[in-house]
């Protein structure tokens, strides 16, 4: 069991920087900026972790047209590994351009919405994973994986009417869970994230609550430790952060670290993520992470 994996939908981002406002319908307008990137879901996590130099495999859905053999590029790019599990007929990728001002942004997108994939396929690609991100759907697949000595790591992000019951499921397979501090409220009914973290200790050993840029609460062994941001991180776009966090603590996952050095794992590789435009443009080696964090060891408060 030495690699990790993950399925979901590859997301390719278009993004046209610096642009001087939105075009009006029927105007054309140019910008200097451009980037094409893989955007935010699992298979950016494991482009982030590839980079570190863990072995990956993500388990995805491509076609035969160019956004899809933009992605495969840049798996391969990262050391990742694609298994297709595509079957249909359209281009299988979701795209999503982005016109970006000084002040937000705009975006276009197409989601293919055709689900092809079939659960005993994505069960037998990610079989054998020391660690695995955990899609919302397939919840019998992450059953037996994690029977099977797996650990399953969920983070799904913001969904819809998010509660306890909806994810009662997920939580009682999941050895983790990375919930930011708006969804931990949302599922428990606590704006606190001390209580919060109570709350999901009824169904995970260590509860998780990321605090956006204030860093991340862990509750572990009846106490709670808080882990800093990293402040010479400049913020330019947070799109994609979640995911970078995902990928470092899943590398500190991955490399059997203690808990909190894989929370401050996650705020490096997430506080990276934010210095840049798109979801995989900025990050850091596997050298630099363990820079970093002996750089910030004393991010970790003990007792907070």
């Amino acid at each position: 069991m030495s690699f990790a994996a993950g399925y979901g939908k590859t997301n390719v981002d278009l993004l046209f920087e610096n642009m001087p406002r939105l075009p009006q319908e029927g105007e054309e307008i140019f910008t200097d900026g451009f980037s094409l990137c893989i955007g935010g879901g699992v298979p950016g996590t494991m482009i982030t972790l590839g980079r570190l130099g863990v072995e990956c495999k993500t388990v995805t859905e491509l076609s035969d047209d160019m956004f899809s053999r933009f992605a495969l590029d840049e798996f391969r790019k990262a050391g990742v590994e694609p298994v297709n599990v595509f079957h249909g007929n359209k281009v299988a990728v979701n795209i999503t351009a982005a016109a970006i001002t000084k002040n937000d942004r705009t975006f276009w997108s197409y989601g293919n919405t055709e689900n092809s994939a079939k659960e005993d396929e994505i069960y037998s690609a990610l079989r054998g994973a020391k660690a695995v991100a955990m899609h919302e759907s397939y919840t019998e697949v992450y059953r037996r994986l994690k029977e099977e000595g797996t650990t399953v790591i969920l983070d799904t992000g913001f969904i819809e009417g998010m509660s306890l019951e909806s994810f009662r499921d997920r939580l009682l397979i999941a050895d983790y869970y990375l919930p930011n501090r708006k969804e931990a409220s949302l599922i428990t009914g606590e704006s606190d994230p001390k209580k919060a973290a109570a709350v999901l200790r009824e169904y995970l050993q260590t509860p998780i609550v990321k605090l956006d840029k204030d860093g991340c609460l862990i509750y572990h062994n009846d106490s709670y430790i808080y882990v800093k941001s990293i402040d010479e991180f400049i913020h330019v776009d947070s799109t994609g952060a979640g995911d970078a966090f995902f990928a470092g603590f899943m590398f500190g996952i991955m490399n059997e670290e203690p808990i909190e050095r894989c929370v401050l794992f996650g705020n490096i590789t997430g506080g990276k993520c934010v210095t840049a435009v798109g979801c995989t443009t900025a990050y850091v080696t596997k050298e630099e992470l363990y820079a970093y964090a002996e750089k910030y060891k004393d991010n970790v408060i003990y007792n907070y």
